[in-house]
């Protein structure tokens, strides 16, 4: 562009003879003024598609890590957490898995139909959300099955204080269309590394828990159990 304010300038100045050459410089300066609104205009059509190929694959990131009816964390997202947590927990410091049934969510499903299981599942992970801390990461695995990761747990203890907080939390009465509802939900807690540092193992054995949780009646929290060397069953 300044080239061509010059070479404008330059022909104006030219008088007399040279008004041949003042043609000259002129056409090339307009050849060069569109020339430089061209470039201008690839330039941002460039940048336009690089932002819309950013936040496409932004957006794709996103969605192959997060829940789209809660916004919660899906199972890849959690693998990905536990994974950093691990390699950077202290050896004097635990990791809390929680795995989460709700109780009687299927009877109001059913009743009520899935557009109102989708607001209490939503209303759910919020108040999860609400009732951890920063640090912790929520998941949810499909269905009314959540997972809660709490590092930095120096004793068996502070894991069993966030389930029953949970608990309460989810305990309170829904209000959906004006109508309120009541559900629960059980827990089953494993520890790594006291339980492996294997999250497929975890998730298993925090399983096993969750159904005694369930067998025991609604509203409790287990811990997982291991099997000792000589085959003997103990709580953790």
């Amino acid at each position: 562009m300044p080239v061509s304010l010059a070479m404008l300038i330059h022909a104006m100045l030219l008088v007399g003879p040279s008004a041949l050459h003042a043609h000259f410089f002129a056409l090339e300066a307009i050849l060069l003024f569109v020339v430089a609104l061209m470039s201008i205009e690839s330039v941002r059509h460039l940048y336009r598609s690089a932002v819309e190929h950013l936040t496409t694959k932004h957006d794709l990131g996103k969605l192959a890590r997060y829940d789209p009816l809660t916004g919660l964390a899906n199972r890849l997202l959690v693998r990905e957490s536990f994974l950093t947590r691990a390699t950077s927990c202290r050896f004097d410091q635990q990791i809390a898995l929680h795995y989460l049934d709700l109780d009687g969510f299927k009877a109001i499903n059913d009743q009520f139909g899935h557009p109102v299981g989708d607001v209490m599942l939503a209303q759910v992970a919020q108040r999860l959300v609400a009732t951890v801390r920063g640090d912790d990461v929520v998941g949810r695995l499909g269905g009314d099955e959540f997972v809660v990761l709490q590092p930095s747990v120096q004793h068996q203890d502070q894991a069993e204080l966030l389930a029953r907080r949970i608990i309460r939390q989810l305990s309170d009465p829904y209000q959906i269309n004006g109508t309120d509802m009541r559900i629960s939900v059980s827990i089953g807690i494993a520890l790594a590394p006291v339980h492996g540092f294997d999250l497929d193992r975890l998730m298993q054995c925090a399983d096993g828990a969750l159904y005694r949780s369930k067998a025991k009646g609604k509203a409790q929290v287990h811990f997982c159990e291991i099997i000792d060397a000589e085959g003997g069953r103990a709580v953790a």
